[in-house]
């Protein structure tokens, strides 16, 4: 049996070797979209998880920040462990303040629930609408949630290119900001010019207060490294939209098995989609402060 199926069926997504990226980040760099799973023996995955991932928790996810030349990590709750966010709130809790979270609930959460997410470092909730990771998708209780929210708090929203049009009027709905999970899976093969990009431009144009994750170049490139077409297609987007993007690794990678990422190749594609220092200052420091430790600023 291959390592990257265990014994007991969990998955390993990310690879065991990450590169030591060339590139090296500005100091205070914030890996803004990254998770942890289990350890299970203390945060068992949720009964509806269509996923079973071997344990990556905070300890691995703090190594590889420090490799990579991170000094914080924003944590998002990831779908294998449904609405409870202790594992989440574990990896904030340990990371000495150098992180923060996005946390998934339930529609019915109480208020004073939520205000113990935002206790525990919790800055935004995530509606996930990727059918193979979630059984269904309530838009009109997320909205009534997005309405709860603690202040400060913002939105995420996982969805892919095919549902843009139909996620609108929703989008458009959210009373919160809203930041938009790898730019909604266009396809990058098409160019910046492309009608996946070209449709996600005008929902940026639609609010000013739309972020975007640049990220996932090993999910949207089905090329492979260098990752040219994502260059091609997402630099003129980090442009364009210099104060509303994010970036971050994704790792563990879920549902990456396949083609195991390398994290250091992926930090080497930064330099690439934002060519200038003060667009990476904007990427990977001054855009996620704003957003997850605007206290700081």
């Amino acid at each position: 049996m291959s390592d990257v199926i265990d014994q007991d069926g969990r998955i390993r997504s990310w690879t065991l070797t990450p590169s030591t990226p060339h590139y090296v980040p500005p100091a205070g760099a914030i890996d803004a979209h990254c998770h942890v799973f289990g350890p299970q023996a203390d945060f068992p995955f949720s009964a509806k998880a269509k996923y079973l991932p071997q344990d990556a928790g905070p300890d691995m996810l703090f190594a590889l920040r420090d490799k990579l030349g991170f000094a914080r990590n924003v944590i998002v709750q990831a779908s294998c462990h449904g609405t409870d966010n202790a594992a989440t709130l574990n990896g904030i809790a340990k990371s000495n303040g150098k992180a923060r979270g996005v946390a998934v609930v339930d529609p019915a959460i109480s208020d004073a629930d939520l205000q113990a997410l935002h206790e525990g470092g919790m800055r935004g909730v995530r509606f996930n609408f990727l059918k193979r990771l979630v059984d269904n998708a309530p838009k009109d209780k997320f909205l009534e949630v997005a309405g709860r929210l603690p202040a400060g708090w913002h939105v995420v929203v996982y969805f892919e290119a095919d549902i843009l049009e139909e996620m609108r009027p929703f989008l458009a709905a959210i009373p919160v900001p809203v930041v938009i999970d790898h730019m909604g899976r266009p396809n990058v093969s098409q160019g910046p010019d492309g009608p996946d990009m070209k449709a996600f431009r005008a929902l940026l144009d639609s609010r000013d207060d739309i972020w975007v994750k640049t990220t996932c170049p090993d999910r949207l490139d089905p090329a492979g490294e260098p990752y040219a077409d994502f260059v091609r297609s997402v630099a003129p987007l980090v442009e364009d939209y210099q104060d509303r993007v994010l970036w971050g690794t994704d790792w563990p990678h879920p549902n990456m098995e396949k083609v195991l990422p390398d994290d250091g190749g992926l930090v080497d594609v930064i330099p690439q989609i934002a060519p200038t220092v003060e667009l990476q200052r904007k990427l990977l420091i001054t855009n996620p402060m704003r957003l997850y430790w605007p206290e700081e600023l």
